[in-house]
């Protein structure tokens, strides 16, 4: 297995705390459900030759509560 990089992530708590029980619901850890869910993208940007939403770099509003 190729190593893997490491890379500092900074998230707010309201979406740290999304990730971790999206997680947990799909038996993950929630570094590995970011990696899932960035190769996901990628699998889709690369499926689609074009970005994988038009507003992708909008900020998002977490309605958590």
């Amino acid at each position: 297995m190729a190593e893997k990089k490491q890379v500092p992530l900074r998230l707010s708590a309201a979406l740290y705390n999304a990730l971790a029980e999206w997680a947990e619901d799909d038996f993950r850890s929630v570094n590995g459900q970011i990696e899932y869910l960035l190769t996901e993208c990628v699998k889709q940007r690369k499926k689609n030759g074009k970005y994988v939403g038009e507003e992708i770099d909008k900020p998002i509003e977490l309605d958590i509560g």
